[in-house]
């Protein structure tokens, strides 16, 4: 009954994560749709590219604090309902360390920017009228710092309810300021643009901050109880710099390379035959509208990655392989069966998506070169977070490395000769080098056998009978004409993909996909 009772509340907690997860990308989408529309995809294009710097500091400033609070953390509470009586004073000594910790590399991220926004627009982004953000961006970063050690804190001890409240309403202060903000002053040009929606984030970062600060005061009383502790074992806990830091040192170079990679993307299109203009522009289609709407769906798995981190990390510290095995097993076959769906769906329907959300063909174009690359990207979200879970941060992270400088490689050689269709050629090597050296880890960190049949050939046999039968059936001019008659003809494409996902969902249990195993254990956790 306790297994029971710890299953149905990952589930539960992964679901209401998902369910705030999906909502708040779907504003997200929505809201850079509204932004690219009104402030142009060239500003979208500068924007984007000064938050590859801007992503650099934020790994500075939070230095793998979120990971280690959370392995921390988690591993330091009761195992399976067996009390801990030490667990209160260990998390509150894990959680001081972790604030002064904070406190240090956010302040040191947020000097260096400021101080350097100037020669990083000179000499790094070719562009003056990004200073005034970077200098703003800078005062985020102490607020996202902590902000981050806090929400690592609510995942380890299973309260992600906490995280959703504090994104909704960070969301909707940042979308409220930004849309005020872009009225108000995008129209004085680019570089005002780019500072109304930094000045939005931050203070969006600030509010968050605040209420996140609030919801832990209110949770502390539970787990951050003052018994003393002098046990050996458990001081180790203690130590977040030691936990951290490595884990710091590897984001730091992989940060770096992915910013270089950044800033090569534009420079290879410029080199390509683009103006500076149409290359930011052809940029910010592809990282500011493309990329969010792909990775929308992976909210759902994202929601429930999140949260193996501490459930595989309890599991691995109590030496319980059994369920480690069971849950990498579930995973697979979920991660691949959900965006095996997905992939087919967009490939299917990538030109009616572009042209319905940002009404673009070479955003259609875009989305349909990347799609086939949907699964991948989705499984490798699930597996670095197992990964992480075992211990193995550091060897993800060394992948990540390699990953990056493959990458940069690649973009320096190929987009200058093909332009964009060279860099998607960079993402395809990239991802397919990632996550194949993260999965033979996995497999053979847990000795789990691969269910190639189940996991890919039936999920993709599926997607493929879904997406032509739901193209045979609207193709048909008599079933246009009824949705037509009965108001629905606008929203054709989207009543044809719902179809298709139906189609998908019963395929795959009649071809076995979804298995009555996974039914009867789905039953298992809706019951009270």
């Amino acid at each position: 009954m306790v297994i029971i009772n710890r299953i149905q509340k990952y589930f539960f907690n992964a679901l209401i994560l998902s369910v705030g997860s999906i909502i708040i990308h779907s504003i997200s989408v929505t809201f850079n749709v509204f932004i690219s529309d009104k402030v142009g995809a060239e500003a979208m294009g500068l924007f984007t590219l000064t938050s590859g710097v801007y992503s650099f500091a934020i790994t500075l400033a939070t230095s793998g604090i979120n990971l280690a609070v959370v392995r921390l953390v988690s591993a330091a509470l009761p195992y399976k309902g067996k009390e801990n009586a030490s667990s209160g004073a260990t998390v509150k000594k894990i959680m001081v360390n972790a604030l002064f910790y904070c406190l240090f590399f956010s302040s040191l991220a947020g000097i260096l920017l400021f101080f350097c926004a100037k020669p990083i627009s000179i000499y790094l982004l070719d562009d003056l009228r990004v200073i005034p953000s970077l200098k703003l961006m800078a005062i985020s970063l102490m607020p996202i710092s902590i902000s981050s050690m806090l929400n690592g804190y609510f995942c380890a001890v299973r309260r992600v309810y906490k995280n959703i409240i504090v994104q909704f309403f960070e969301q909707g202060v940042k979308i409220s300021l930004v849309v005020m903000l872009v009225t108000l002053i995008a129209p004085k040009g680019i570089g005002y643009a780019c500072l109304s929606i930094a000045l939005g984030g931050t203070i969006s970062e600030i509010a968050s901050l605040i209420l996140n600060v609030v919801l832990f005061f209110f949770d502390r009383k539970r787990h951050i109880i003052p018994n003393e502790c002098d046990n050996a074992s458990e001081k180790r806990m203690y130590n977040v710099f030691g936990y951290a830091f490595p884990v710091a040192v590897s984001a730091y170079v992989r940060s770096a390379l992915s910013t270089i990679e950044h800033l090569a993307i534009p420079w290879g299109l410029k080199r390509n035959g683009l103006s500076a203009s149409r290359a930011l522009a052809s940029y910010g289609v592809l990282h500011g509208m493309v990329f969010p709407l792909i990775f929308f769906p992976s909210s759902v798995l994202g929601a429930f990655s999140s949260l193996l981190v501490p459930e595989i990390s309890s599991s691995y510290e109590a030496r319980d392989t059994g369920r480690i095995k069971s849950i990498v097993e579930y995973v697979f076959s979920f991660s691949l069966l959900f965006s095996l769906g997905i992939s087919g769906i967009f490939i299917c329907f990538s030109n009616e998506i572009g042209t319905y959300f940002f009404k673009s063909a070479e955003a259609g174009e875009l989305i349909r070169l990347i799609a086939p690359l949907i699964p991948l990207m989705y499984l490798d979200y699930s597996v670095d977070a197992m990964l992480k879970g075992l211990g193995e941060h550091i060897y993800s992270m060394r992948i990540n490395i390699i990953d990056s400088l493959i990458s940069v490689s690649l973009i320096l050689a190929l987009v200058p000769h093909l332009g964009i269709k060279g860099y998607i050629i960079v993402i395809f090597v990239t991802e397919l080098f990632n996550t194949s050296m993260s999965i033979m880890r996995l497999l053979k960190k847990t000795e789990l056998k691969p269910l190639i049949i189940k996991w890919v050939f039936k999920p993709t046999l599926c997607i493929i009978g879904a997406t032509f039968l739901s193209r045979l059936i609207f193709n048909s001019e008599l079933f246009y004409v009824l949705l037509s008659k009965i108001g629905l003809g606008k929203v054709s494409t989207v009543i044809e993909i719902c179809l298709c996902a139906l189609f998908y969902i019963i395929f795959s249990r009649i071809s076995g996909s979804i298995s009555k195993k996974e039914i009867s254990l789905a039953k298992s956790l809706i019951k009270p």
